[in-house]
């Protein structure tokens, strides 16, 4: 089974949840965690990966090159390159800023001398594995600065983690996906068997987790949401009413506790820095629902 776990909106607690999850079920499933959040990666860091056992580069995207020996410095390229990526050096000559080229190959259309400008391919990133301190192994992504195609890594990071579930008879995949809805978390949820929704009780929560969840019917995939933080904000009942509106089951809900934060500052999840914590029992409950799911 393939599960995303997606909110919308960053800083809701997905990486938190997804560590807390993984760590309590992985002793009844054989898993495998893939961190989809390829701008700003860091579940391996709650899960205690010092180091990366793996790492490919990934190369996809291009970048315009101008040739100075044929450049004839006509000046076409540098008017008309829609993301002002053409600069001139204290020489005269023509470059090219990779960091924020597109690709587009304008330039290369406009040019009058043929072959002077030429689309070079260029790295987007990397994708890495590690085993985690906990056993199971953990695929992760970071992408270069400036480097578009962040959904290609994560597309390139799930098809890596399913080889390595045949290859070690793993079961089951949970995803941490980026926030937002753009393409990393398009790449995150398409495939998947169910979708987990992570939200607080707040009108921008309630705002970006509904964008999110329509990603999901999308991909006709039964979602489920987790509240977190849930008694911040005691008198919105508009996100429990906007779930139970669209038949959306709400697997638990998290309150607060300065735990989390605690445990993070350890590179732990909480369940396994502060088990007894209001958090980490809440957490609990929400695995065995998970489970249920799973099985």
């Amino acid at each position: 089974m393939q599960m995303a776990i997606a909110s919308g909106k960053g800083g809701v607690g997905k990486s938190t949840i997804t560590a807390s999850l993984l760590y309590l079920l992985k002793d009844r499933y054989k898993l495998i965690a893939v961190d989809a959040d390829a701008e700003a990666p860091n579940l391996g860091l709650l899960l205690g990966v010092e180091e990366w056992e793996e790492v490919r580069e990934h190369v996809g995207a291009k970048v315009a090159k101008i040739n100075p020996e044929s450049c004839i410095r006509c000046g076409i390229c540098y008017e008309r390159c829609p993301y002002d990526s053409i600069h001139i050096d204290e020489d005269g000559n023509y470059f090219v800023n990779e960091l924020t080229c597109e690709g587009c190959n304008v330039c290369g259309l406009v040019c009058p001398v043929k072959g002077t400008i030429t689309l070079e391919p260029a790295r987007s990133g990397v994708i890495r594995r590690a085993t985690t301190k906990y056993g199971f192994p953990i695929i992760s992504a970071q992408l270069d600065v400036g480097r578009p195609e962040s959904g290609k890594l994560v597309t390139e990071e799930k098809e890596w983690a399913k080889k390595l579930m045949e290859e070690l008879n793993l079961e089951h995949m949970i995803v941490d996906s980026a926030a937002g809805i753009g393409c990393q978390v398009i790449a995150s949820l398409g495939g998947a068997d169910a979708a987990i929704l992570i939200a607080e009780p707040t009108p921008a929560s309630l705002s970006d987790v509904q964008r999110a969840y329509k990603v999901v019917q999308h991909f006709r995939e039964p979602a489920y949401l987790i509240i977190n933080k849930a008694d911040i904000n005691p008198g919105f009942r508009a996100l429990r009413e906007w779930a139970e509106e669209e038949g959306i089951p709400i697997l638990g809900e998290v309150p607060y506790d300065r735990a989390i934060p605690k445990s993070m500052a350890m590179l732990k999840p909480v369940v396994e820095a502060f088990p007894d914590s209001p958090a980490s029992r809440a957490l609990k409950e929400i695995a065995e629902r998970v489970a249920e799911i799973i099985g």
